[in-house]
Parts: C-alpha cells; sequence; structure tokens
C-alpha cells in the first residue's frame, strides 16, 4: 500500500511540474502575442549553410528571456545559410526562420543563451537584429568548432555591407 501511494504522490508531484511549465509557457506566449509574424524565407531558397543547432532567440540583452512565440523559442538541428537577402535558419521539426539583412545589427560570439551554455566562452554565434520594434538575440551552435569564426565573419561582412 505504501508503494502505490508513494508512486501515486511522484506522478501528482510530476504532473503537477508539467502543468506549472505548460502554464508558464503559454503565459509567456501571451505576453509576447504583439510580437507580428516573422518575414517569409524567399521563395528561390536553395541554400543550405553550416549545420548546427538552432538554440533560441531571446529579447537582446536578456540570455534568459526566451521569445515564444513563432516557435522562436524552439531549439532544433538544423543549418544556418547566409545569402545577400539575409540569414536563413532550416530547421528540422519547427519552421523556417529569415532574418533579412536590414534588420540585423550585430554578430558576436558567446558562451551561453536560453536554453544552451557551453565550455568555451566563443561556443554560440549569436545574431543581434530587430523586428517589430523589438530587438532579439538569435543563437546558434555550430557543428565544428572550426566554423564559428567563419560563420562570424561572413555575417559581420553582410551586415558591413547593408549599412
Amino acid at each position: 500500500m505504501k508503494t502505490v501511494l508513494a508512486i501515486l504522490g511522484t506522478l501528482a508531484v510530476i504532473g503537477a511540474g508539467w502543468f506549472g511549465m505548460y502554464r508558464g509557457w503559454r503565459n509567456r506566449q501571451s505576453r509576447q502575442a504583439d510580437l507580428a509574424p516573422l518575414p517569409e524565407v524567399p521563395a528561390d531558397d536553395k541554400t543550405r549553410g553550416i549545420e548546427g543547432v538552432y538554440v533560441a532567440t531571446t529579447t537582446a540583452g536578456d540570455w534568459m528571456d526566451r521569445i515564444a512565440v513563432h516557435e522562436l523559442g524552439v531549439r532544433s538541428n538544423g543549418d544556418l545559410a547566409v545569402s545577400q537577402a539575409g540569414l536563413i535558419f532550416h530547421r528540422q521539426g519547427a519552421t523556417d526562420v529569415f532574418i533579412p539583412v536590414d534588420h540585423l545589427t550585430g554578430v558576436r560570439t558567446d558562451r551561453g543563451i536560453a536554453g544552451k551554455v557551453t565550455a568555451e566562452a566563443s561556443g554560440l554565434v549569436v545574431v543581434t537584429w530587430s523586428h517589430d520594434g523589438h530587438d532579439l538575440d538569435t543563437g546558434f551552435r555550430p557543428r565544428r568548432k572550426a566554423d564559428t569564426v567563419p560563420l562570424t565573419d561572413s555575417i559581420s561582412t553582410l551586415i558591413g555591407a547593408s549599412e
């Protein structure tokens, strides 16, 4: 009997925890509902870029304030393509994210963003951009460490060319 009660108690605690996380995510989506839909990925896009992990998009400067709307907070494998039109995050299991070149404001490497902290100080490529009056940071972790510097340089060049 004690075993059954212990199992039921454990299941109740797990259920309450899951329900709390679900409510928190839904409340976050409600608070961020004013963020306009993202630009469409160009129809002629056939490019593939550097493989890695799309980690998350957060409010710029607040690496823990994950954006929950428009699937921007969904972590997924994929790749990041840099084109003259902007950046395209091709994501597996989530909607692709397109950031037009005129929305890009900066790029840097960093140690962490919501959902991922790396051991090395420059493990993530973080792109800062503006959308609908909001400043955002999007984190991407290249699969190969050697891709970090070339990716950051190409995004910097793209930003410099658009100014």
